[in-house]
């Protein structure tokens, strides 16, 4: 069985025997509280075998023993990875070494893959038989989690950690962003990590050095502005980082915080030597190595590489080339729905003439004619900006009509850090913790205003927040009735095809009805998704050159060039992670379609929101079983004719 509008290329979306489809209530209508997670009861052959409290005895029962033996594995792994990972834990306030950062070096990726591999190996000794439907799909998704840790190490592309979206010079600037500081020891443990800060900056650079000593290197263009960041980062004097000390003081006095900033200096201080080292050792040696080829066909495994990624964001089975004819043909779709709305513009209704010229001359001249206007461009950061928090405001108040429930936690609109804006895509989103005291963050590019147009701002809201990756995230962050791990389950197909249905629904929230010009912004944005398919893979499968991909989709998009420029090179630097969005988002949009023909009058838009999202993420075959469920439930309750 597999996701409907996904089926014409590919055979099937495999959904393992061993898992039954979950049936789950999503909650009360008000939106006051996070999905519970609950599944129905198993069939007759997947019943409980007796507990040893029902029949009075002492004696453990092969069912009970594995299901304590899987509490027991998923608590300890939880645990480890909260141990492992400060900063995640810290943002969650979840149990954990807060005066530590996650280690960096080469033996701390060793180290923590050959602990995946214990646990793998304890999960596997547990007798998934004898657990029921819940504890076998959380024992599945777990094997996948392990698996996917495991496979990624091998490849080692952890040893080239350093591009234009990626390393220290992005990270430490942001290093006391999305932290709380609610109580003195945040202070005191804030210190301690930074001071660790150094010795990462360095771990890196030996990560960097073993990398290219294995041939593990990125292609040239990944590398494009980074030796710019380096240096707008080391004239800062990573200021920005003693922020929170300096807050310190002022709420607990010179006394309290002065240790503090004075072991910030010097921490600070070696930050810098370290950075400006690793600078120099890019600029004279590591740049100088970097590929000239953009595809990862030309590096190590580099087959066997795409084919891992791309089944992993994808979450399927599919081949590039199913993926690739895929985008043909969506590219296709979307091309003659753009003609369509073109015919809707002032534009065309201006010279009746322009509605004669052959499709391909009159969509280019309009995509011209777009991108010349200025009444499509901000002329300030704060005018660009104020028009997304507009915008997500008047979405705010539509989501009830299509959420039963809705997270807690707010989010807000803040613009890209102008040190790394230039080599940053159009916007990304942060997300909050309502446990950690931290709103959710939808971040804006205002560099080149002349570059990021105002037809294109609906849809990317709709996306980057609300009802896309704030409202999906942070439901899943504030999850009862499902173990933790769940809720940071690796499935870009569902993350980011989420979001990109959620644009769609800004159709049913009539945002397109009176704006061709922002209904054409919609449809650039899908088409932007689906030109990824084809360029994705065009670059790692078939060897496309870089112009090759921009030409593409500058044919087919009305991406600036400055945009378009940066999407190639983060597809270079990111395989397969660009196709996970259409593919997601075309399942979706195919459930939807199957359970609208099936329920007819009764289906609830509400209700089917609910289902997809109320179990977190999930790989898409999984997905589909648990929504296929929901329908399948809906329908029985119908009264009978």
């Amino acid at each position: 069985m597999a996701c409907p509008l996904v089926l014409s290329v590919a055979a099937a979306l495999a959904i393992s025997s061993s898992i039954k489809p979950q049936n789950v209530t999503t909650g009360a209508p008000n939106g006051s509280r996070a999905p519970q997670a609950q599944v129905e009861a198993p069939a007759a052959s997947m019943t409980h075998e007796p507990s040893a409290a029902d029949s009075g005895t002492a004696v453990q029962t092969p069912a009970v023993a594995a299901k304590q033996a899987l509490d027991a594995l998923i608590l300890e792994y939880e645990r480890w990875v909260d141990d492992q990972y400060p900063e995640q834990a810290i943002t969650r306030r979840r149990p954990t070494a807060a005066d530590r950062i996650t280690d960096a070096s080469i033996r701390g990726f060793g180290r923590r893959t050959e602990h995946l591999k214990v646990v793998r190996e304890e999960l596997l000794a547990i007798d998934a038989t004898r657990l029921d439907a819940a504890d076998r799909l959380d024992r599945d998704l777990l094997l996948r989690e392990l698996e996917l840790g495991i496979r990624s190490f091998e490849f080692a592309r952890w040893l080239a950690p350093v591009d234009a979206r990626n390393g220290p010079q992005v990270e430490v600037p942001q290093f006391a962003d999305h932290v709380a500081f609610e109580r003195p020891e945040d202070y005191v443990n804030y210190s301690k990590r930074f001071s660790a800060v150094p010795q990462s900056i360095s771990d890196i650079e030996a990560r960097l050095r073993e990398g290219r000593s294995r041939g593990i290197l990125p292609p040239m263009a990944c590398m494009e502005g980074v030796l710019q960041q380096f240096d707008a980062v080391l004239a800062t004097k990573l200021q920005s980082t003693g922020a929170p000390l300096r807050e310190a003081a002022v709420r607990y006095g010179d006394l309290f915080a002065a240790p503090l900033l004075a072991d910030w200096e010097r921490d600070r201080s070696r930050a810098l030597d370290a950075m400006a080292t690793l600078r120099t050792y890019l600029e004279q040696e590591y740049l100088k190595a970097c590929r000239a080829t953009v595809g990862c066909w030309d590096a190590p495994d580099g087959a066997a590489y795409y084919a891992f990624e791309l089944s992993r964001f994808t979450t399927t089975d599919l081949t590039p080339a199913q993926v690739h004819a895929l985008g043909l043909s969506e590219v296709a779709r979307i091309r003659a729905e753009m003609l369509e709305v073109i015919a809707r513009t002032d534009w065309a209704a201006a010279d009746p003439a322009r509605g004669a010229l052959e499709p391909d001359v009159r969509f280019a001249a309009f995509i011209a004619f777009l991108r010349s206007d200025p009444r499509f461009y901000h002329t300030s950061a704060e005018a660009l900006l104020s028009g997304y928090r507009d915008i997500c405001k008047r979405v705010d108040a539509e989501l009830p009509r299509y959420f039963k429930v809705l997270p807690r936690c707010p989010y807000g609109v803040r613009e890209i850090p102008r040190f790394m804006a230039p080599q940053q895509t159009t916007a990304y989103y942060m997300p909050g913790s309502i446990a950690g005291g931290l709103p959710g963050w939808f971040y804006a590019n205002t560099f080149a205003l002349d570059q990021r147009p105002t037809y294109e701002m609906i849809p990317l809201a709709l996306h980057e927040a609300v009802p896309g990756h704030h409202l999906q995230i942070m439901l899943a962050e504030e999850m009862t009735g499902t173990r933790h791990f769940r809720k940071g389950i690796d499935s870009t197909a569902f993350v980011e095809g989420w979001a990109l249905y959620s644009e769609r629904i800004g159709i049913d929230m009539g945002f397109f009805r009176d704006d061709p010009y922002a209904d054409f912004g919609r449809l650039l944005y899908e088409m932007w998704r689906a030109t990824r398919l084809v360029v994705d893979t065009g670059i790692h499968h078939l060897r496309w050159e870089r112009q090759q991909a921009i030409d593409f989709m500058k044919a087919n998009t009305a991406l600036s060039e400055l945009n378009i420029a940066r999407e190639v090179d983060r597809y270079i630097a990111w395989p397969g992670q660009a196709c996970a969005y259409k593919i997601g988002e075309l399942c979706i949009r195919g459930l939807r379609q199957d359970a609208e023909a099936t329920l007819k009058d009764r289906f609830d838009v509400r209700g089917f929101h609910d289902a997809v999202l109320g179990a977190g993420p999930l790989p898409l075959p999984l997905l589909e079983a648990r929504v296929r469920a929901w329908v399948a439930t809906e329908a029985a309750a119908a009264p009978a004719p």
